[in-house]
């Protein structure tokens, strides 16, 4: 997969895949199972290391977890979240973190903003640093503006629309669309030439995105509007792990068939 084979599907009307992915087993999942994108969020900061938010997560996570995607998922295009302040404090250190994500193995960057971080990406796109944009609800900022959909009124829809097409004439390839209302995803999708990708904002974007652990129902206390779950991950695996202990406390596990032999009794030492 390439910019270009993204391109090319917006105009064929093809629908991009793209699933969140911060380690390499869930990574080798998502290639085997031909997703067009990878992400590696900074969601990793709930689903992964356990806070409430995204804001807590730093370069030096992001760069452990992009690494591990790529070896999991070689052939697949990834995209490196920025975290909060990797890209906020300036263009130089920016530009600097960007590079380090690319180093560890993301094909493209992706930042939250409008209007504000149209001149850093021109910046980046200048210096041959892919870049995926993000409008709508935008997680590191939820402290100022809430957690709240977007284009819910005619302000609204004129900000996002613009900030749409000016984050596409900065040069970003994509652009996420979080939590915008169906008729503005629709509107902004139509009228750019680059792939809109959305979380939360209905069935009019040119792809969709859903972390892992979300719509593998891994994260039961989780349940918003918009996400679907796929699998009821949290009571599978709990109930496995019930099985295993069950089988441990009333020794039915080890069997003879997972010990190891002796030599001399034919046993070909195989792990």
């Amino acid at each position: 997969m390439s910019i270009r084979k993204f391109l090319k599907m917006k105009k064929k009307q093809e629908k991009i895949v793209m699933i969140t992915a911060y380690d390499y087993f869930s990574a080798k999942i998502a290639e085997a199972a031909n997703v067009d994108m990878i992400l590696v969020g900074d969601s990793a900061s709930n689903v992964m290391l356990g806070n409430n938010d995204t804001i807590k997560i730093g370069m030096e996570e992001m760069i452990i977890f992009v690494k591990a995607v790529k070896k999991g998922a070689p052939n697949t295009f990834i995209i490196g979240d920025m975290p909060f302040l990797s890209y906020q404090v300036s263009d130089s250190e920016a530009i600097k973190n960007a590079g380090l994500l690319l180093k560890a193995g993301a094909d493209a960057i992706k930042l939250e903003g409008g209007l504000n971080v149209v001149p850093l990406i021109k910046k980046m796109v200048d210096f041959g640093i892919p870049v995926m944009g993000h409008i709508g609800f935008t997680p590191q900022s939820y402290k100022q503006i809430g957690i709240t959909s977007k284009g819910k009124t005619q302000t609204e829809e004129e900000v996002l629309l613009n900030s749409a097409k000016a984050l596409e004439n900065s040069g970003a390839f994509s652009i996420v669309l979080e939590m915008v209302t169906e008729p503005v995803a629709k509107k902004i999708s139509e009228e750019l030439a680059i792939p809109t990708i959305g979380i939360g904002s209905g069935r009019f974007c040119d792809g969709q995105v859903l972390v892992w652990h979300d719509l593998l129902g891994l994260n039961n206390e989780f349940e918003p509007k918009f996400l679907k779950k796929y699998l009821n991950g949290f009571e599978l695996f709990k109930e496995a792990i019930e099985n295993y202990s069950s089988e441990v406390k009333n020794g039915k596990f080890p069997e003879a068939k997972h010990a190891y032999k002796p030599i001399e009794e034919g046993s070909d030492q195989k792990l």
